[in-house]
């Protein structure tokens, strides 16, 4: 959240170790989002309503300026979940260090039509034209994911709806759901009460079964509290994502000192749990970005029918780098040792799909490493681009450090996180280099890298 020009970033984080568990909220500020101060932890097991974890939630700021957290509380063995908020205990401290956890808690405990073991990850909170307050939770009914809507008028005393804000069968269970408005003419992000005839909203959810995202557009009809996705979404496994890599358990907030919505995701670590508790950090190392150019889209390979449109990633791990083609693959080998013994390559590759023509982004981790890839994760990473093509002409930028690939192409229209664990191309014996594999000739019109400095520790 941003507090009184303080961005506050509270994060699932386990003190004892560098795998999953002891859950407790980390809490990190920053005046830039780029310099940022570790403070101690703000929430933490310690009540009977979270005594057996502190899972996700959200901060939502009050009228008067009065910030409050909605999280998950673990109150058994057996995973039983309620929602529980903390305050600051201080509201002239600027940093508000240390957060309190009333003893009403817990505000909301799931009924008997809640499967109690998957009702977690309240959302911000967002008004309506009646007053009150809402809130989304993520969960599930047998396989139907569900984001069950809460109402309250003081944020204490809180009534399920009698119907969700949306569910979608054959998705399974529902987290970290993320509901807001975006503007339909404007590009200022707006605040989460925000609503009107100019104005859309998304719905995202992370999806416990496969590990990834999704997310719709739809209208957020506001008489009966429903939120309808657009006719030509995808409302399943299919539909569209924030980052087609790894990235998972995702939250927005607004900015309103720059009128703009922040998105922050996590790039959860993909290699064995044995190697994790190992390794050490990982700091960012460069920023390339990259123009590339073509004459002519005459030689783009045909889309072959049989393929499945909405698989991108099997497609790619078809379609690799070292596969010739007409219009691609050309793009970069990040993280690439000397002798290309590793390297993780992020490309494109033109398609002719009948009167148009396809753009498929990969980022390829499985020649990442020569470590042994037993317990680790290392597929083909891939999405479709909504590129224009006109121009013939496609960018992509890329960050790169010692342990992420994230890719953007085409100015972000679509994105790729990939985790990768070299052994020979770290530090100084890391290249980059551009290649194409394709029939038609590709220029590079631009291309400009930047090395990146640790920052220093923001004076508190």
């Amino acid at each position: 959240m941003y507090y009184n020009g303080i961005y506050h970033l509270f994060y699932q984080y386990n003190p004892k170790g560098a795998v999953w568990g002891n859950i407790v909220w980390a809490h990190s500020v920053s005046k830039d989002l780029i310099n940022w101060q570790r403070l101690e932890n703000a929430i933490y097991p310690s009540k009977p309503f979270d005594k057996y974890g502190c899972w996700s939630g959200s901060a939502t700021v009050l009228p008067g300026n009065k910030p409050i957290i909605l999280y998950t509380g673990i109150i058994d063995q057996n995973n039983t979940q309620v929602q529980n908020y903390a305050v600051p205990a201080n509201l002239s401290d600027p940093y508000l260090r240390h957060w309190v956890k009333p003893d009403n808690n817990p505000l909301i405990v799931s009924d008997k039509s809640i499967n109690k073991t998957a009702f977690r990850d309240p959302t911000t909170a967002w008004m309506g034209r009646d007053g009150r307050w809402r809130i989304s939770i993520g969960g599930r009914r047998k396989n139907r994911g569900i984001a069950y809507l809460y109402r309250s008028k003081d944020f204490i005393h809180w009534v399920k709806a009698q119907h969700p804000l949306h569910t979608s069968g054959g998705t399974g269970n529902w987290e970290c759901p993320d509901f807001f408005p975006v503007s339909v003419s404007g590009k200022s992000g707006l605040d989460t009460s925000v609503m009107g005839s100019d104005v859309k909203h998304v719905l995202k959810v992370s999806l416990d079964v496969t590990r990834y995202e999704y997310y719709t557009l739809g209208t957020y009809f506001t008489k009966n509290d429903r939120y309808v996705p657009d006719e030509n979404m995808i409302d399943g496994w299919n539909g569209l994502r924030y980052d087609y890599g790894n990235f998972y358990a995702s939250k927005s907030f607004l900015d309103p000192s720059k009128k703009r919505r922040i998105l922050w995701g996590w790039a959860n670590e993909s290699d064995a749990t044995v190697d994790d508790v190992k390794k050490g950090w990982a700091g960012i190392q460069a920023d390339v970005d990259v123009t590339f150019s073509f004459d002519s889209l005459d030689k783009a390979e045909p889309f072959d029918p049989s393929w499945d449109r909405y698989d991108a990633q099997k497609l790619c791990s078809q379609k690799g780098s070292t596969i010739q083609g007409g219009l691609g693959p050309f793009g970069l080998l990040t993280l690439a040792s000397k002798n290309l013994e590793e390297y993780t390559p992020v490309f494109f590759r033109v398609f002719k799909d009948q009167n148009k023509h396809l753009v498929l982004m990969c980022s390829d981790a499985s020649r990442s490493s020569l470590k042994d890839g037993t317990g680790a994760y290392r597929p083909s990473f891939a999405g479709f681009v909504d590129a224009d093509l006109t121009g013939k002409k496609l960018s992509l930028r890329s960050l790169i450090d010692n342990s992420v690939v994230e890719s953007f192409g085409a100015g972000g229209k679509t994105c790729i996180s990939s985790r990768v664990y070299p052994t020979l191309a770290i530090y100084g014996n890391a290249h980059l280099y551009a290649f194409n594999n394709g029939t038609q000739t590709v220029k590079i019109d631009s291309l400009n890298a930047w090395s990146m400095n640790s920052p220093p520790l923001m004076n508190q």
